[in-house]
């Protein structure tokens, strides 16, 4: 799935979830999903609690450096979602597989670790994928 989304162009996104020990493709979001829909699919419940997802998206913005023509530019990011109101047990799941996920993942731009909505809004991850960027 990954290489669809980073090679492939297939997919906006990818969510993930641990499903009997392992790491289970949930939902997918097609190319003209948006960030909005991406973070529906993400932000999910377990009865009462919320739940912890990973995802990987393909993020696209225009990028304008000094003295050249305005482009657009695409860049993978890679999100462990853990909101401080999931289950302990669920936070500490999540939190020690991401490792794995990150090592499978070759050539995401950046990895992204949120708790709260402030850290997933989309001006805050588009801020981080930014600053990769050289005027």
């Amino acid at each position: 799935v990954y290489n669809e989304i980073q090679k492939g162009k297939k997919h906006r996104y990818a969510i993930f979830v641990i499903k009997n020990g392992e790491i289970d493709v949930e939902k997918l979001g097609a190319k003209g999903n948006t960030y909005e829909q991406f973070l529906e699919d993400l932000q999910q419940k377990d009865g009462g609690k919320d739940d912890c997802r990973y995802g990987v998206y393909d993020y696209e913005y225009k990028f304008a450096p000094e003295g050249a023509d305005a482009q657009f530019k695409s860049k993978i990011f890679l999100l462990c979602w853990c909101p401080d109101s999931s289950a302990i047990k669920k936070k500490m799941l999540y939190s020690s597989s991401f490792d794995t996920l990150k090592r499978a993942f070759v050539g995401v731009h950046k990895v992204i670790q949120a708790n709260g909505q402030d850290e997933v809004k989309q001006g805050a991850v588009e801020e981080v994928l930014r600053a990769t960027d050289r005027n």
